[in-house]
């Protein structure tokens, strides 16, 4: 076992000390594109300042006999573009696969100073970050990259859920992790073919009442992991994420999915298409009354210590902290977005 003391340390030498904690950016939407559709890759400089984050996708949905022209397109696009504010992110293949060594090599040292975040498929235990985390180091070292690289992981499988606090501790380049729910829904045997969402058969049924008509309630597949992911990631200081949902014409229900995992403590979701783009800007942005009602606590409460009632309502410690949350995500998101600020200012003066 490491010592504690070797934690922060480069595991190369050469390579760029690591992170001691995940530096918060906006990251609302996780836009995907595939780097080898060149009418895709045209569209890139015009989709950058509408997101928070690209994500070059090299993986699932591209097939085996395009992995390499993904690969070569995210290069020459990552050095052809400003991304300005934008993160740039790549999904790499996963770690038993014949092309995620080439992946990291090769952009590592063609564009290692242009990557945020390496996103890492179906990660089932700390041993698969200590992997990656060593071989980042290694190659960040060759390249002579100035600052350390983030790794993202995705839950895919059962494992990977049973040990998701130690993937979540496992590095100190971990930035954050999300929910893969369509992998996830194939190795647990679950009887859904949808990606991410609900599904009307998951249900709980109103009591008896007479012979009157039974309400029945849909309910969430998802909701046990997304909890026990976002207490992983919040006990070591890293960012929970949902991750796709594949009905895209069903905005409605993308709305609610992305609304549900937002109330539960994530700060972002992938986004599959350009429409999605909007929801999750829309979702995963505190709304302006909300963020003038915690600034209201928050002056009310000075310290954070006691207790005091405001509008008839009983504000304490608990919900000063709560309230500090909603500001500090609204200043940041505020930075990036004028029209946020603006609508933050206006609801304050009323």
């Amino acid at each position: 076992m490491r010592s504690p003391k070797d934690f922060f340390r480069p595991l190369a030498v050469g390579a760029p000390t690591p992170v001691r904690e995940v530096p918060f950016r906006p990251s609302r939407m996780i836009h995907f594109f595939d780097p080898g559709n060149e009418k895709m890759a045209a569209k890139i400089p015009a989709i950058a300042p509408t997101v928070d984050v690209l994500l070059g996708n090299l993986e699932d949905a591209v097939a085996a006999d395009r992995k390499e022209a993904a690969r070569a397109g995210l290069v020459a696009i990552a050095k052809a573009t400003d991304f300005g504010n934008t993160q740039l992110w790549t999904r790499v293949n996963s770690l038993d696969s014949p092309w995620v060594l080439d992946d990291l090599i090769t952009l590592v040292t063609e564009i290692g100073d242009k990557l945020d975040v390496i996103m890492v498929p179906k990660v089932e235990g700390a041993e698969d970050i200590h992997y990656v985390d060593r071989l980042l180091a290694q190659l960040e070292a060759k390249a002579g990259t100035e600052r350390p690289i983030l790794v993202h992981a995705i839950l895919e499988t059962p494992t990977g859920v049973a040990n998701v606090e130690e993937i979540a501790g496992a590095s100190p380049r971990m930035q954050g992790i999300s929910l893969g729910p369509a992998d996830l829904a194939a190795s647990r045997r679950m009887k859904t073919t949808r990606v991410g969402g609900g599904h009307p058969g998951y249900l709980v049924r109103e009591d008896p009442q007479g012979d009157a008509p039974r309400a029945t309630y849909q309910q969430d597949l998802w909701h046990y992991t997304i909890a026990r992911m976002v207490d992983a990631c919040a006990a070591h200081g890293i960012l929970p994420y949902y991750g796709p949902f594949g009905d895209i014409k069903d905005t409605v229900a993308c709305e609610d999915q992305f609304r549900n995992a937002f109330l539960l403590g994530c700060v972002g979701a992938w986004s599959l298409h350009p429409v999605q783009i909007a929801i999750a800007k829309k979702v995963f942005s505190p709304a302006p009354a909300d963020v003038a009602w915690a600034r209201k606590v928050i002056a009310a409460m000075g310290d954070g210590t006691g207790a005091v009632m405001i509008d008839g309502k009983m504000q304490d410690d608990a919900t000063y902290k709560q309230c500090q949350v909603v500001a500090r995500l609204a200043d940041e998101l505020a930075a990036r977005d004028p029209e946020l600020a603006e609508a933050y200012a206006a609801a304050e003066k009323e």
